[in-house]
C-alpha cells in the first residue's frame, strides 16, 4: 500500500475528529451494516464530481507501484461489471509526492492514446512481475515503445499541457477525498473507502445505494 506522510497538527486532528475517525465506536453511525469511521468516513466537506446530473460517481484511487492496487485489480474489474447505468466509474492516479507523478502521467498519456484498455494492466505487470524501474520518464518511454506504442506519438503526449493538467486535477482530487493510501475509492463526492481488498466494493455498494437515496 503506498501511503501518504502526515504531519500530526492540532487541525489534521481536529479534521478527524469532525469526519467521524474520533468518536467513540457505539457513537459511529452505519450505512448497510458497515461502521463510519472504520469502515467508510463521510466527508467534512464534498468533493468536486465530474459525472453528470443524476450520476452517481466512483473514484478509484490507486498508484502503480502499489502491489495492493495490483492485487485489486481483478476485483474491481468484476465489480465494475456489476454497477447499474447510474454509476459513472473512473480512476485516479495519485501523487503523493513528486515521484509519483512519471507513473501519472503514464496514466493520463494512456488515457489520450485510448491505450487504457491494452496497456493498464501491463504497467503493473511490468512493475511488479518484472521488476521495471518505470521511475523516470526516459524509462516509460521505452517501455512505452517496448510495448508497440509509437515513440514520437507518446512523449509527445507524456509531455503535453493536458496531461500536465490532468496529473493537477488528479492530485486535486486525491486532496479533496483526503486520501491516506492506496488502494481507495471515493464514492459521489461525499464518502472514502480505505483499501481493504475485497471488502471495499462490499461497501462501496452500501454508499452508492446511500446516495442513490439523495
Amino acid at each position: 500500500m503506498q501511503r501518504r506522510r502526515f504531519t500530526q497538527t492540532t487541525l489534521g486532528l481536529a479534521a478527524l475528529s469532525a469526519a467521524g475517525w474520533g468518536l467513540p465506536m457505539l457513537a459511529r453511525a452505519q450505512i448497510g451494516g458497515f461502521r463510519e469511521g472504520s469502515d467508510y468516513r463521510r466527508l467534512a466537506r464534498p468533493a468536486p464530481v465530474d459525472a453528470p446530473a443524476g450520476k452517481i460517481e466512483v473514484v478509484e484511487f490507486f498508484a502503480y507501484t502499489c502491489i495492493h492496487c495490483h492485487n485489486f485489480v481483478p476485483v474491481f474489474k468484476e465489480w465494475v461489471k456489476t454497477l447499474g447505468p447510474d454509476v459513472v466509474v473512473r480512476r485516479n492516479p495519485v501523487g503523493f509526492n513528486a515521484a509519483f507523478e512519471p507513473l501519472q502521467r503514464l496514466y493520463y498519456t494512456l488515457e489520450a492514446m485510448g491505450k487504457l484498455d491494452s496497456h493498464h494492466e501491463r504497467v503493473f505487470k511490468a512493475i511488479h512481475d518484472d521488476k521495471q524501474r518505470l521511475h523516470n520518464a526516459d524509462a516509460i518511454v521505452q517501455w512505452a515503445e517496448r510495448n508497440g506504442l509509437d515513440k514520437a506519438q507518446f512523449t509527445q503526449t507524456y509531455n503535453s499541457f493536458a496531461v500536465v493538467g490532468k496529473v493537477r486535477r488528479a492530485t486535486q482530487m486525491q486532496d479533496a477525498y483526503e486520501v491516506e493510501g492506496t488502494p481507495a475509492l471515493g464514492i459521489a463526492g461525499r464518502f472514502y473507502i480505505p483499501g481493504q481488498a475485497a471488502r471495499t466494493v462490499q461497501v462501496a455498494n452500501a454508499l452508492i445505494a446511500e446516495a442513490r437515496k439523495g
